[in-house]
């Protein structure tokens, strides 16, 4: 069906690209999105530590929506531009390329995001399934 590129939302946001033929291309990793608000509730002065909900709007008129947007955006913008940068490096055409969002964070960012073609949210587990599935 095609290349695909696989982002993990987890601890570290992952994107692994997988050939048409299945075959295991590369990858790039980048903090995760809890990480980045731990850092900045810890490593910030005068900023807290935040649920990651989506705020009213993009502009914030306070502290915690400001740490909200800045996060929610940022990272659907960083991933944006990471799988069209990764598919323009394959030489092919966005709608070429299935992009599926995975991983315990990626409900609240998918929906932000243009690049996505599918959401498996339980995706390593059903790898895991065929790989029993195989060997039993």
């Amino acid at each position: 069906d095609g290349a695909s590129i696989v982002v993990d939302f987890g601890t570290a946001t992952t994107f692994d690209v997988v050939s048409a033929r299945g075959e295991y291309v590369g990858g790039a990793i980048s903090p995760g999105i809890d990480i980045s608000l731990e850092a900045l509730g810890e490593r910030g002065a005068q900023l807290r530590k935040v649920e990651l909900l989506r705020p009213r709007s993009v502009i914030a008129k306070n502290t915690v929506e400001a740490l909200q947007s800045g996060i929610l955006f940022g990272v659907a913008s960083q991933v944006d531009g990471i799988v069209g940068r990764m598919i323009a490096e394959l030489g092919l055409a966005p709608g070429e390329v299935n992009v599926v969002a995975t991983g315990g964070l990626a409900s609240i960012v998918v929906e932000e995001c243009t690049c996505f073609t599918d959401h498996q949210p339980w995706l390593t587990l059903l790898g895991l399934e065929i790989v029993f599935t195989r060997n039993t």
